[in-house]
Formats: C-alpha cells, sequence, structure tokens
C-alpha cells in the first residue's frame, strides 16, 4: 500500500511539472495574447529570423510581440502587426527595425522611438522600417569584394 502512494505522490508531481512547463512555454511564444495593449503596423522589406509570438522591444525591455505576419501581395513586403502594450505611447515619427541578439541569438524587432509631439493611434503604420540583414549575404559580400579587388590588383600592369 505504501508503494502505491510513493508512486501517485510522483506522478503527481510530475504531472505538476509538466504542466508548468507548458504554460511557461505558452507565454514565452506569445499565445497567452497581451493584455492591455494595442495594435500597431509595419511593412518590411525582409522579416528574416521574426514570427509571430517574437519580441518587441524598447531599449532592450520588451513591450509588446508580433501578433500577424502576412505577404502583401501588391507590393511584395511582409506585413506586420504589432501589438504594444498600452502604457508606451510611441511618437508618429518612431522607427522599427529587425535586429539580432548577437551572432549565435535570435532576432526580434526593436522600436527606436521619435521625437514628435503626436502619438501613434492604435492601427497606426510604423513608416520608419529597417527590414533583417542576412549574416549570409554580408559574409559572401565581404567575401566576394575581397577576391574581386585582389584579382584586379593581380591584372595591374
Amino acid at each position: 500500500m505504501a508503494e502505491h502512494r510513493a508512486e501517485v505522490v510522483t506522478g503527481a508531481a510530475v504531472l505538476a511539472v509538466a504542466l508548468a512547463f507548458v504554460i511557461y512555454a505558452t507565454q514565452g511564444i506569445g499565445l497567452t495574447g497581451q493584455p492591455d495593449s494595442y495594435p500597431l503596423r509595419a511593412s518590411f522589406r525582409s522579416v528574416e529570423g521574426i514570427t509571430v509570438g517574437s519580441d518587441v522591444r524598447l531599449g532592450g525591455v520588451k513591450v509588446g510581440t508580433i501578433t500577424d505576419l502576412q505577404l502583401n501581395p501588391q507590393t511584395f513586403f511582409a506585413d506586420a502587426v504589432i501589438a504594444v502594450q498600452t502604457p508606451i505611447q510611441l511618437p508618429t515619427d518612431s522607427a522599427i527595425l529587425i535586429s539580432s541578439e548577437g551572432l549565435l541569438g535570435g532576432n526580434f524587432v526593436e522600436i527606436v522611438p521619435g521625437g514628435a509631439p503626436d502619438n501613434l493611434a492604435p492601427g497606426d503604420e510604423i513608416e520608419d522600417t529597417q527590414g533583417s540583414v542576412s549574416l549570409i549575404s554580408l559574409l559572401m559580400a565581404f567575401v566576394g569584394g575581397g577576391s574581386d579587388s585582389k584579382a584586379s590588383e593581380d591584372t595591374a600592369p
């Protein structure tokens, strides 16, 4: 009888840990929603590394999440909807860009506030955007640029 109690207690503890992990994981990917937030829109040339649920940061602090990403068939840009916490009021000339946490880190969306006296209203579009920069493209340009300049030096009289 004592063996069965130990098994039941161990099973309950495992289920509690699993439930806590599931709750933590859904909060981490943004499935729980943003209470007290308002939507803003932005259109990026490239959103490589960003998905629905990615962090939106201001000064390094998370102030929102990406709630929707769609390809615009007219412009061929990626249209994003961002949920920003209500206490954060952004000036109309704010910029938004995709940043990287480092060489091996993930990408996130960074908001750079402007200095305009008026604030963005819910549903407004942040027009000053900068898409993600591909590390592979930069490396290929660096490697390719280095070999082109060396070849031109070799052919010079």
